[in-house]
């Protein structure tokens, strides 16, 4: 066997069996990039003005339903924290953003650790 670049096994590649070898690689490589385009549009960002946001649980300001007032003093796309204490009893921070219709919504959730492995 050589080490000769256009020697495949016996046989001498052609510079079409060559080009068709190019013309596969360049449709994985097409097919691969398509994928990952497709693939990051899938992802969902709750913090979207357009998206609903996530679901209210117990102790949401929303869990109700949309709060009576209105806050007609923040500016719309302003956001602000709200904690509480879950039925579980774990410590919950959610991000609240103002809608341009001031309705709120839930743009992000975060569930605070009970034990903390810092010696702070």
């Amino acid at each position: 066997m050589s080490l000769n670049p256009g020697y495949l096994g016996g046989r001498r590649a052609t510079p079409a069996g060559q080009e068709a070898v190019k013309v596969k690689t360049q449709l994985r490589i097409g097919f691969a990039l398509v994928f990952a385009l497709v693939l990051t549009s899938c992802t969902t960002s709750a913090g979207g003005y357009s998206s609903s946001g996530l679901a209210p649980i117990p102790g949401s300001i929303t869990y109700g339903g949309q709060p009576r007032t209105k806050l007609t003093k923040s500016p719309t796309g302003s956001s602000f924290p709200h904690t509480f204490t879950d039925q579980w009893g774990r410590e919950v921070e959610e991000i609240y953003v103002i809608r341009p219709d001031r309705s709120l919504l839930i743009a992000q959730r975060h569930y605070r650790p009970v034990f903390s492995l810092d010696d702070d």
